[in-house]
């Protein structure tokens, strides 16, 4: 099942992430250069999120699809934005 998102991009983190800060600086650049909506959401309250993507937190999804994890790369995140954005209620 598919969940509506509630910006195009969604930045997966939890407390202690050494790789977290990087990629929260990418995202929030990139987003704010584009005016892209974007949301932080920790996974360590989340027992669904825990289990979908613990081991590869940070991740960063686009329009619902996961673009990357670990390492941001902001070439990859910088094409996902570049493609229109998916008429709501019509996700993939």
């Amino acid at each position: 099942m598919v969940e509506p998102f509630e910006a195009r991009v969604a930045l997966y983190t939890r407390p202690g992430c050494h790789l977290c800060d990087p990629a929260r600086q990418i995202v929030r650049s990139l987003c704010a250069e584009l005016g892209v909506d974007w949301v932080e959401r920790s996974i360590a309250d989340d027992r669904e999120l825990t289990v979908d993507y613990g081991e590869l937190i940070p991740v960063v999804t686009v329009d619902g699809v996961q673009q990357g994890f670990w390492r941001i790369d902001e070439a990859r995140l910088r094409a996902a934005l570049a493609r229109e954005a998916p008429a709501p209620g019509h996700g993939s």
